[in-house]
């Protein structure tokens, strides 16, 4: 039995009629008949009546033609709606994409875009690199802006920004005014970071660990705007892309650091062994043919 079978079901229900039902459906009585042998042969009993002017649903058979009806609305709706999130004007793109980028390279790419496509939506998931990676493989997103980039053989990549990495400091803290510092110079100084189950975290981690200090860490976040702002206050010191925290008034001041490590890549990544929906596929180009610069907030 196929979905059209109930269709054809539903027609001839209403007409109680063979060879009227056959018409109204542009087919043949021995194709409509064939139909209805299916439908019953997989409710196992009949389901009309036989009289001499045509045919009688049974009760079977009224019991069948509500679901039917019901069936073939909810087939209808969920073609409807992927219809409309698989079309390129106005579906919609899962996109995932780090807590850290969430108030810089996030918004100016979807603003960007929604000036040549406004009425294509977003599903946005903010979550850590590794749960990117993951949705990624599975499916649950389409597209990630994250770093660093994830395996080169099971993920595409676009890179988007290359990110300077800072020092964030206190108001009036004796680096505040330097042009670059050394992270070792900071290795008393207590940390506020970003909570350890986070690939930036592990990142600083390994910063500190290769300018010879683990960090004594004082305060954990999940939020940069916070981490920010406990700087601002005076609790600690934080390494932080520059220009990653915007719109605040807390007086932390970025430092950039020196050494060719103190980076970070930001880029558009999505799985290679798969089809991107047509509005996930118009996003991608979109954004590899913007030049990088145009989303950079950071600091040379």
């Amino acid at each position: 039995m196929h979905v059209d079978d109930l269709r054809w079901f539903v027609v001839l229900a209403e007409a109680e009629h063979l060879t009227a039902a056959a018409a109204a459906l542009g087919t043949s009585q021995p194709n409509l008949s064939r139909s209805l042998r299916r439908v019953e042969t997989a409710f196992g009993v009949p389901l009309f009546g036989r009289e001499h002017r045509g045919l009688r649903l049974n009760p079977y058979g009224r019991i069948v033609l509500e679901a039917a009806r019901a069936g073939t609305a909810a087939v209808d709706a969920a073609r409807q709606r992927i219809d409309t999130l698989v079309d390129p004007d106005s579906g919609t793109v899962r996109l995932a994409f780090l807590h850290s980028v969430a108030t810089g390279v996030v918004p100016d790419l979807l603003k960007a875009f929604r000036a040549v496509a406004p009425t294509i939506r977003f599903a946005l998931r903010e979550q850590a690199s590794h749960d990117i990676v993951q949705d990624l493989s599975a499916g649950e997103s389409e597209l990630a802006i994250t770093g660093p980039r994830p395996d080169p053989a099971v993920f595409g990549w676009h890179l988007l920004q290359r990110q300077r990495l800072c020092l964030y400091v206190p108001p009036g803290h004796a680096l505040a005014g330097r042009q670059r510092v050394d992270l070792a110079e900071a290795a008393t100084e207590p940390f506020i970071g970003l909570r350890p189950d986070f690939g930036f975290r592990r990142l600083t981690d390994e910063l500190c660990q290769a300018a010879g200090f683990t960090p004594s860490v004082a305060f954990e976040s999940t939020d940069l705007t916070t981490i920010d702002r406990l700087v601002g206050a005076g609790l600690g010191v934080a390494v932080l892309p520059g220009g990653a925290v915007r719109g605040t008034d807390s007086g932390a001041t970025p430092v950039p650091l020196a050494g060719v490590r103190a980076r970070r890549d930001i880029g558009l990544s999505w799985r290679l062994r798969g089809t991107l929906s047509p509005a996930a596929e118009r996003f991608r180009a979109f954004v590899e043919a913007q030049p990088a610069s145009n989303f950079a907030s950071s600091p040379a």
